[in-house]
């Protein structure tokens, strides 16, 4: 069948929308919906069929027959190729009228909801270089072009420093430039790659489960410091302090270095032991006055400056007086928490990751916020009947789910818990639809307010207002 589809080549197809995942939607002379990648809304295309459904064909674009007036030139020389920044090839003002589009559709196809107002998509200032955190892998498995391949030629070094292959992880592409974090992250990744292949490091064997070097993490602050962490499969001193000494000499923006031995089959660092080579092992971040401790392991919005709107624009859907109890679900490191906490008579916090509680306390201390209580347990088990009868009723709640959305049971207290007010924020606007439509009986979606958080791809956030009904 699969064989079968591969010569099956649809022409002349007219792309008239995006659909989820980045997909450019169109139809065939019969009325069949084609997903298409590798294009754009607006283009008219050849697609070659990879999957067949009876509702609609999967598709990739073999030839642009007539291209789009929304395209935009991508910046970046690896686009295409890398799996980020899909959405390079479509201008921005055309990314934020799609984003919005489909969370206005979800809203309504998926929740069934007809009335309520959809305010302006909040776009991003920054289109490039707005990321605060980026992760790079090592690899002597890097990912050959397919000229390379054709030439014929025998590739002695392939050590790479970058992403991971869409679909191939045991092949990197090796990065020569990236739009998604400012400088110095470019310079110092290339820095790295070269100082390590002019000494002969081992980099890493993710087939044999072999190396030295693994990955590369950097992540900033607003105030323009900078965190390095490097993740070895093994110890070697003498290298290892040869090549951090050399970094941190070329780059004096680096306030802190830290690092990981971590031999284990995986590449997560959360169940592994962070040793400070330099500095405090930790940035300190500011958010319109509070504080906040970010360290290797540390969940924290990677584009702060839409991050500060997305929390402006929650305590301003929350409205609140000052005497109000808040709930905050799936509260991490107690961000949302503490920036509401200040207009609120008490807030509690739940989250099921007790690193992220214990660094929740940590900032209400350090923020002085002595109205916050937080704990820890699985949502749909800790968030019970018995909870609810221990602690005071709730006048506001906030919800701020993994992409999977609310699981039934936590839907089902939140209705038994009955606040006034629900804003619910969503990096998924398909769950958070779902979930809307459980409570559509008992509560009135007011408005909502996309927030792109991730310009040049398809990812959007939304922020949405519910009052209980009279």
């Amino acid at each position: 069948m699969r064989k079968k589809h591969k010569n099956i080549v649809l022409e002349n197809i007219k792309l008239i929308s995006a659909g989820a995942k980045g997909v450019a939607v169109g139809r065939t002379e019969e009325g069949k919906t084609v997903l298409v990648s590798g294009a754009v809304p607006g283009d008219v295309v050849n697609a070659r069929v990879k999957k067949s459904k009876s509702k609609y064909f999967e598709a990739d674009a073999v030839e642009i027959i007539e291209k789009s007036p929304f395209r935009a030139e991508p910046k970046c020389i690896h686009f295409g190729v890398c799996g980020g920044c899909k959405w390079q090839n479509l201008s921005y003002e055309k990314q934020l009228e799609f984003k919005q589009d489909e969370v206005f559709n979800h809203i309504k196809r998926i929740g069934g909801i007809e009335d309520f107002e959809t305010l302006p998509i909040l776009g991003s200032k920054e289109q490039y270089f707005y990321r605060n955190k980026m992760e790079f892998s090592f690899s002597n498995a890097r990912w050959l072009t397919l000229e390379e391949v054709n030439s014929g030629e025998d590739f002695d070094n392939k050590n790479a420093l970058g992403f991971h292959i869409p679909v191939m992880w045991s092949k990197i592409l090796d990065l020569k430039e990236c739009y998604l974090q400012e400088e110095p992250s470019n310079s110092i990744r290339l820095a790295v790659k070269n100082y390590a292949v002019e000494k002969g490091l081992e980099f890493f064997d993710v087939k044999n489960q072999e190396g030295f070097l693994r990955t590369l993490m950097m992540r900033q602050n607003s105030k323009g410091e900078w965190m390095v962490l490097f993740q070895l499969f093994k110890e070697d001193q003498e290298n290892r302090e040869a090549l951090f000494d050399f970094l941190l000499e070329r780059f004096p923006q680096i306030k802190t270095l830290v690092y990981v031995i971590n031999s284990k089959p995986n590449d997560s660092i959360y169940d592994q032991d962070v040793i400070t080579y330099f500095g405090d092992g930790f940035l300190m971040e500011e958010m319109d006055g509070l504080k906040f401790k970010i360290g290797p392991k540390s969940f924290f919005q990677t584009n702060y400056n839409q991050a500060l709107e997305l929390y402006r624009k929650t305590l301003e859907f929350a409205d609140l007086k000052g005497d109000e109890v808040v709930y905050d679900l799936y509260t991490g490191t107690g961000t949302i928490a503490q920036y509401v906490a200040r207009n609120a008579k008490q807030v509690t916090g739940i989250e099921s990751v007790q690193e992220a509680i214990d660094a929740a306390k940590e900032h209400a201390e350090l923020n002085g916020l002595s109205n916050c209580t937080f704990y820890c347990g699985d949502m749909k088990d800790i968030f019970n009947d018995e909870f609810l009868a221990n602690h005071p009723k709730a006048d506001v709640l906030i919800t701020d789910p993994p992409r999977d959305g609310m699981h039934q049971k936590v839907v089902e207290q939140i209705l038994k818990l009955s606040p006034e007010k629900i804003v619910y924020v969503s990096c998924n606007s398909a769950t958070q639809a779902r979930d809307l439509a459980l409570m559509k009986e008992q509560y009135q979606l007011v408005k909502i307010l996309p927030v792109d958080m991730f310009p040049q791809t398809h990812h959007v956030e939304n922020i949405a207002l519910l009052v209980k009904k009279v």
